[in-house]
């Protein structure tokens, strides 16, 4: 409802039939209540500018931890204001509050807005609130309604085991904090970063140049403290705040905790201009924020004249891959401690690799020829089996609708199952190659003995 609907006597509440009634010409228009929640997470986006602890108070309110940062902006009431312009500047409707907890602030932001309390002030600035303040159930203000308790403190005034034994040791909580004797933290929005840097500028900036030079600057800050610390950085995520109230992130991860400003903004610079939705200023960015949003332990090494740095180029080239593609693009395969196929290996991200306790098995010599494909079927293939040796390998088999004859075969190599799948049967693989030279790896799924009809497959493809 706007105010101009205010201000000819509707309220939120009110039967639509009787609006209408009230004002034939009344513009309806359905709620949506995805596109309400969508915007306030982007308003909480923009709000973080001021603090990174930003809760949500739905449907339609926002609590933000101040705690330390008043400061930054010339106190208290400074900043309260600041937050009511800028907000009001994009179109919407403020009501805030300063107080020592949420629930208060939450009470007084609905019904007292602009009241800014002084520390331990809660009680008295909430006691001539309505009971409606206290943000609880609707049958418990109906109660109290219905007892003659009509404020505040005229609920606190009655005894507290009273209280707890009409309506619960919950209600007692919320009272207390919204009376400021106890309160609980905010649940924020978005973890809090290990180290942050930002610069607020004094005019937006929209140049490419000036927003790579302030992402390397801030790099140099988080590699300072990084330093002192004995830490380097894997997660990093840089925020940008633009002066029309849209925020937008990038955030990019190492392979191993770094400290280097250059190597951080270099990996932005890849990001960025891979991204597929360009980063656009619009009207300009008025803060540039730099998050480490995880820190490692990182011990300084001396480089010596047979140091091998293939190893750190290495995973660099695997850094900028990832920034630019995706980390789920760049895989490396990590043994497994299995002998079936399929899972003796297994693709993780390459920038999550970690050394494995299972080493790679040798399977052959140098001489010898490659006993299992470098590549298997991601799902083994059916074929048909037309001739086999008994208790053999296949002698003619069709598969994808192509009849292949068999010259030479070698197996079977026989896989069991682990006894925690014993419901899969044993598999007798062999290496088989047809007339025109092309090599199977096929395998019977079951013993002869043991099943009268095996099914075979072929599970990959000689080079």
């Amino acid at each position: 409802m706007d105010a101009k609907a205010a201000r000819r006597g509707l309220h939120p509440g009110k039967a639509l039939a009787d609006a209408r009634a009230m004002i034939p010409d009344l513009a309806v228009i359905r709620a949506n209540a995805a596109a309400d929640a969508k915007l306030l997470e982007a308003i909480a986006d923009w709000c973080e500018r001021y603090t990174p602890l930003v809760a949500l108070d739905s449907p339609d309110g926002l609590f933000l931890d101040i705690t330390g940062a008043a400061h930054l902006f010339g106190g208290e009431e400074a900043m309260a204001k600041e937050i009511h312009h800028a907000i009001s500047a994009q179109g919407f409707a403020v009501c805030l509050a300063l107080a020592g907890t949420a629930e208060a602030a939450r009470a007084l932001a609905r019904y007292a807005p602009g009241a800014i309390v002084a520390q331990s002030g809660e009680a008295e600035a909430v006691a001539h609130l309505p009971t409606e303040a206290l943000n609880a159930d609707p049958y418990i203000i109906h109660a109290l309604r219905r007892a003659g308790l009509r404020t505040i403190a005229q609920v606190a005034a009655r005894k507290r085991h009273e209280l707890a034994a009409r309506f619960g040791g919950d209600f007692i909580t919320l009272l207390d904090c919204t009376l400021g004797r106890g309160g609980k933290p905010i649940a924020p929005r978005t973890p809090l970063p290990d180290l942050m840097a930002e610069r607020r500028f004094a005019e937006p900036v929209v140049m490419e140049d000036v927003i790579a030079e302030t992402i390397l600057s801030l790099g140099k800050s988080l590699a300072s403290v990084l330093e002192n610390r004995g830490e380097g950085a894997r997660v990093l995520e840089a925020a940008f705040f633009r002066a029309d109230g849209e925020m937008r992130r990038i955030a990019i991860q190492t392979a191993r905790p770094t400290r280097d400003a250059a190597i951080i903004a270099r990996l932005f610079r890849e990001k960025l201009d891979a991204l597929p939705d360009p980063l656009d200023p619009g009207f300009g960015f008025d803060l540039i924020r730099l998050s480490a949003n995880l820190a490692q332990g990182l011990q300084a090494e001396t480089a010596g004249l047979d140091t091998n740095v293939f190893d750190a180029e290495v995973e660099l080239l695997v850094d900028r891959l990832a920034a630019r593609f995706g980390a789920h693009r760049v895989m490396r395969f990590q043994p497994q401690d299995t002998h079936i196929p399929e899972a003796a290996s297994v693709a993780v991200p390459a920038q999550h690799y970690e050394s494995s306790k299972s080493p790679w098995r040798k399977q052959r010599s140098a001489s010898e020829a490659p006993r299992r494909p470098l590549r298997l079927f991601a799902n083994p293939e059916p074929v048909e089996m037309l001739a086999q040796m008994p208790d053999g390998p296949p002698l003619r088999f069709r598969w994808r609708r192509a009849l292949h004859h068999v010259v030479c075969a070698e197996g079977p190599e026989r896989i069991a199952m682990e006894w925690w799948r014993r419901q899969e049967p044993t598999r007798d693989y062999f290496r088989v190659e047809d007339e025109r030279g092309r090599r199977f790896w096929l395998y019977r799924d079951g013993i002869p003995r043991e099943m009268a009809h095996p099914r075979w497959y072929v599970h990959g493809l000689f080079a």
